[in-house]
């Protein structure tokens, strides 16, 4: 008795026709009944034939019926019902073979073609696209292509992206030869590095930047510039700004009067002191302020 699970095959729905020829063959050949593919089926024996021609006619029928069914039984339903019509198991495969291998024949060299024009990109996971290029890789197989390995790693290495020519230079240099396995963990440390660096640059440059603003917030206000030899207050710093608590200010000295927010008067006391050498005192209603 065969064993069930190796008598279950998966349904053929028109792809994949290389590999499903190959598991029914293996099935059939199991059987001893894949001679019935390549024989032209027997006609049956008259009232005069002899007993042994019978019993030969008899288990040759017996094996074109299993073997025809073991064929339709791994189609889909689909396949099933239009090819159910068809007298012997030759017939259906030989129609099989003619329509699908030749179908597969066109896809192979799409595949090859796709295979050849895919280009790694930056900004994309490494192994991500080493993964999508060896889906490519496995299909072409599957369809009977010859690819070895060495050919494969080859392309995975001539194929890294930009970013990664030195890294590409590096590893061609390199006499030790690698396995898919091998290249792809390769691949894997060196862009978990590379990620790695990427988030302690950024980091870095986050912390500069914060001391960069904290250290220049300060003196922004008290930028002046000189423009037909007078020193003027940097106004660009109190655009679109509204001034808050203003407070008379008297001065010491001379008795003026000015009216300013605190902020704005010590800076445009600042600006005089450094135009007339010092020496201004002003008084409000928070203190003394000299200048």
């Amino acid at each position: 008795m065969m064993n069930q699970d190796l008598i279950k095959l998966d349904q053929f729905d028109g792809s994949n026709f290389g590999r499903w020829q190959d598991k029914v063959k293996f099935l059939l050949t199991t059987l001893r009944i894949v001679y019935i593919l390549n024989c032209e089926p027997l006609s049956e024996p008259g009232d005069n034939a002899s007993e042994n021609e019978k019993k030969k006619w008899q288990r040759r029928n017996d094996d074109e019926v299993m073997c025809r069914g073991h064929i339709l039984n791994a189609l889909s339903d689909r396949l099933y019902n239009f090819y159910k019509s068809f007298d012997s198991a030759k017939e259906i495969w030989k129609v099989l073979e003619y329509k699908y291998k030749v179908q597969e024949e066109g896809t192979n060299k799409f595949l090859i073609s796709e295979y050849n024009d895919f280009t790694m990109l930056d900004g994309i996971p490494i192994l991500h696209q080493v993964h999508e290029l060896q889906d490519i890789a496995n299909k072409i197989c599957e369809l009977d292509g010859k690819l070895p390995e060495s050919f494969q790693v080859g392309m995975i290495i001539a194929k890294l992206p930009p970013s990664w020519k030195d890294y590409r230079k590096k590893l061609l240099h390199r006499e030790k030869k690698f396995t898919l396995e091998k290249i792809q963990k390769h691949l894997r440390i060196e862009d978990e590095s590379r990620n790695r660096d990427k988030e302690g640059e950024a980091e870095f440059n986050s912390k500069v930047n914060y001391v960069d603003a904290a250290s220049g917030k300060s003196f922004h206000a008290l930028q002046v510039k000189k423009e037909d030899n007078m020193f003027k207050r940097n106004t660009n710093h109190y655009k679109n700004k509204k001034k808050k608590w203003k407070k008379p200010w008297v001065c010491d000295r001379c008795g003026a009067t000015v009216t300013a927010t605190v902020s704005s008067f010590l800076e445009e006391m600042l600006l005089v002191a450094v135009a007339d050498g010092g020496g201004v005192r002003f008084r409000g209603g928070v203190g003394l302020y000299d200048v």
